[in-house]
Formats: C-alpha cells, sequence, structure tokens
C-alpha cells in the first residue's frame, strides 16, 4: 500500500477515487533519511481528494475533479513559516530556550517559545534569569529523563532523547500505535444545519460551512486554515489570558476570523457560538476542556449531527496522554531524531513534518466526515495526534520511486499580498483540483481583532 492509499483509507476514502489523483514527483523535495515527501505526498492528497469529492458531491456532479498534487506545492506548504515575510521582515521561529541541550547522560529539547512555558521551564531548573548559560549549566548537571520530569511536573515542555528502540519500549509507543492513523467515529444524527448546493467558480467544497477553531500553534491552525481555503467561514477563539506568537498567527490565519473569548467566562455567548457550528475542532491538551463540559462525547451528545475534531500531541491515552507537546519535542521522544542525526548528535526532519502533516489529514477527516454528513445527516468525532503521524512516517510509510522533475527553488509556489499586518510574502496551499480555488480568499488579519460571532 502506498502511503496515499494509507492516508486515503484512513479518513474513510473510496479507492477507487484514487485514480483522480495525478501527482508530479520532485527531486529535492524534503530531503530526510525518513520517507518524509512521500509522507508529506500522502497527507496533502488525501485532503484534496477529500475536497474535490466534497465538491463534487455538492454540486450534484457525477465526477470527482481531478486532484493536482505537486511535491513543489507540498514541500513549500511543509515550511510555509519559513517562508513568510512581514514587510520584509523573516520571522524568529524558536526563542532562545526552545532547542537541544546536553544532560548528564544524553540530550533533552526543550520548549519554551511561550511566557508561561519559559516561566515553568526556569522554575523547574532553578535558574532565576533567562541565561542560556545558566540553563546549560542546571541541565548538564542532571539526567535527560529527570530533567523531563520535572520540567513537565513544573508546567513546561522538556523530552528527553530517545532512540527508536527505546521509544518502542514505552507504554505510550505501545498505546499509540494500536490506535489507527485517524480514529473515527460515527455518533447521532439530526440536527444538522442542510448545506446548499454549489454552483459557480471556483467550487469551493466547504462553502457555508461554519468552523469553530479553539486551536492554537501549527496542526490544528493548519487544517482549520485549509478549511477556510475551501470556503468555510472558520472563526478562531482564544482566552486573552493566553499569548499568542503575532507571526505564527499571521501564518497559520489566512482565510480566517480571529476573536478573543474566555468561554468559561462568558459562557452564553460561546454557547450561541457552538449552537450554529458545523464543526469544532479542538487542539488544546486532552482534558483541557473537559472542565467546560467541551470533551467530543460531551459536544456530540448536547449538538447530534455536530463534527468534533480533536488533536494532541501523544494521544488522548496513556501514560503522556495528558501532557502538552509539539512536533519538534515529539521528534526527539519517537527516535526520529536519531534517526535523522545520531544519540551523540541528534537531527530533525526537513520541515515540522509532523505538524503540517496532521494538519492535513485533520482536515481530509473534516471534509470527509461532511460529505458523509450529507448523505445520511449523522455526525462524527474524528481523532489525531502527532505521535500517531510519527509512527506511520517511521513505521508504515515506504520510500517511494525517483521524481521526474526536480525541485530547486520554492518561488514558483510563493505569493504576495497586503494585509492588516503589512506586505506578505507567503506559500500558496498545496490542495488543488479541477476547478478549486488557488489562494485564500482574505489575508490574516489581527489576532483577536474580529467579532466573535459568525458572518
Amino acid at each position: 500500500m502506498t502511503a496515499l492509499e494509507s492516508a486515503w483509507s484512513a479518513v474513510g476514502g473510496d479507492a477507487a477515487l484514487l485514480g483522480q489523483v495525478s501527482p508530479v514527483v520532485r527531486e529535492g523535495a524534503l530531503v530526510a533519511r525518513l520517507p518524509v515527501r512521500e509522507a508529506a505526498r500522502a497527507c496533502v492528497g488525501a485532503c484534496a481528494l477529500a475536497a474535490a469529492e466534497a465538491g463534487a458531491r455538492r454540486a450534484g456532479r457525477a465526477e470527482v475533479p481531478r486532484v493536482l498534487l505537486d511535491d513543489g506545492a507540498v514541500a513549500t506548504a511543509f515550511v510555509s513559516e519559513r517562508h513568510l515575510l512581514v514587510d520584509g521582515r523573516a520571522p524568529v521561529w524558536f526563542a532562545p530556550l526552545s532547542r537541544f541541550w546536553q544532560a548528564a547522560d544524553g540530550w533533552v529539547r526543550t520548549h519554551a517559545n511561550y511566557p508561561h512555558h519559559r516561566a515553568a521551564l526556569l522554575a523547574a531548573l532553578g535558574v532565576p534569569g533567562e541565561d542560556p548559560d545558566a540553563v546549560a549549566a542546571a541541565v548538564a548537571e542532571r539526567p535527560a529523563r529527570e530533567v523531563e520530569d520535572a520540567v513537565y511536573a513544573a508546567g513546561g515542555l522538556a523530552v528527553a532523547l530517545r532512540g527508536p528502540e527505546e521509544w518502542a519500549a514505552h507504554e505510550q509507543a505501545a498505546q499509540v500505535a494500536r490506535r489507527p492513523l485517524i480514529v473515527r467515529e460515527r455518533t447521532a444524527p439530526a440536527g444538522a444545519r442542510a448545506l446548499p448546493s454549489l454552483d459557480g467558480t471556483p467550487l469551493l467544497p466547504a462553502a457555508g460551512v461554519r468552523v469553530l477553531d479553539l486551536t492554537r500553534v501549527i496542526a490544528g491552525p493548519v487544517a482549520t486554515r485549509t478549511l477556510a481555503l475551501l470556503g468555510a467561514d472558520v472563526l478562531r477563539l482564544d482566552p486573552p489570558r493566553l499569548p499568542e506568537l503575532t507571526d505564527q498567527h499571521t501564518d497559520t490565519g489566512f482565510g480566517k476570523r480571529s476573536a478573543l473569548l474566555d468561554a468559561a467566562v462568558d459562557r452564553r455567548a460561546f454557547e450561541e457560538l457552538l449552537s450554529a457550528a458545523d464543526v469544532v475542532v479542538t487542539g488544546y491538551r486532552p482534558g483541557a476542556l473537559d472542565r467546560l463540559g467541551l470533551s467530543a462525547r460531551a459536544l456530540a451528545e448536547r449538538r447530534p449531527g455536530l463534527i468534533v475534531a480533536e488533536l494532541s500531541a501523544w494521544g488522548a491515552y496513556g501514560p503522556w496522554g495528558g501532557r502538552r507537546g509539539f512536533d519538534s519535542l515529539v521528534q526527539v521522544a519517537t527516535g526520529i531524531a536519531v534517526t535523522e542525526g545520531s544519540a551523540e548528535r541528534p537531527g530533525a526532519l526537513p520541515a515540522q513534518a509532523l505538524d503540517h502533516g496532521t494538519g492535513y489529514l485533520l482536515a481530509a477527516a473534516v471534509l470527509r466526515a461532511l460529505t458523509e454528513r450529507g448523505e445520511d445527516g449523522h455526525g462524527s468525532r474524528v481523532e489525531v495526534s502527532l505521535a500517531r503521524t510519527a509512527h506511520w512516517l517511521t513505521q508504515e510509510v515506504a520510500p517511494g520511486p525517483a521524481g521526474d522533475a526536480v525541485y530547486d527553488a520554492p518561488d514558483a509556489w510563493l505569493a504576495e499580498r497586503d494585509s492588516a499586518r503589512g506586505r506578505l510574502r507567503y506559500a500558496l496551499p498545496p490542495v488543488a483540483f479541477e476547478g478549486g480555488p488557488h489562494d485564500w480568499a482574505r489575508p490574516p488579519g489581527v489576532w483577536g481583532a474580529d467579532p466573535a460571532a459568525w458572518r
């Protein structure tokens, strides 16, 4: 089974539609020891095919449009954050304390881009200021697993480097491996708004779909950015107390609106938004939304016909089910950093491919759930995790054949436009099919500047 066949099967797609995909395979795209190019192509291909299928069904067409799947577009989009320029300025994506550190018996990688995570890291290490030398000295005195446990206990993020065999022996790895790439459950029917049939150009499979976006960082926002490309009204909600990285929001904010709302305080406003939503996408640490009655099962019971899509780093189960995580940390825990480098000098994938790949898989699962709901009225719950995508990449995706084209520059897949943030250079979306959109209808706005209301 090819990677695309695997991804398409994981979202419940009809294998007969795979013939509609026309790939352009390029050498030099996402070069790595692991088959990153093949995995990335599969994630985007499954999403584009799900979009083409959904568009055809809503437009009453017998034939699904052909999917245009180019490694150049995929490779460029998988590092979209690196291509972003704001008035000519390149953002800095990792803070000084987000990096590898040499511990007493190995390596530790930390993530401290957000102020609260940075404060927790420093508190756990007993370092009073943000001095990298002091952090290095504190980590060097302790075993890597001890640093991991101490930082997580303090509310921060640090992961000890593990090789593939070490991760395979971990209980979390065993639980991850037992799950499908995408967990899909049908839920109760009724209560869903009927979506109108489509006409006109471009074909927008998600036109009229209301998506409540409760995600942060990359994977979730990539999924909802893709749904916005395809016509959905995506409203991202953030609690005012949590800071956001402005450039990160800009990169993943195309096509969306952004509002600030504390669901625990202004519950009536939140419930009004929820009552009219077709899709809810969540990306917070498992259990974080349960106290508000926003677990997937609670939402499905309250809103029959709703599609709930859940994203987590490690999976919402097992000993690490309640842990926070990011792509860079999952690479370190699951053996990828050793595979791409060594135990003595850990490496990394050529992109935050777990984030981007999982984001496109999540969007694909939502699109297929919308198609199924249009047929029988049932809602759906879908669940993905970065760790399960890592397992798929390392254990299930095979290298593909050499390409008949070359990827040597991203220029053909970059564009510029003005925005409220200034003049932007950005990566174009890789999800493409005949008659579909080629760019987002609107540039990203200012974080939190929109009203918390549907259009």
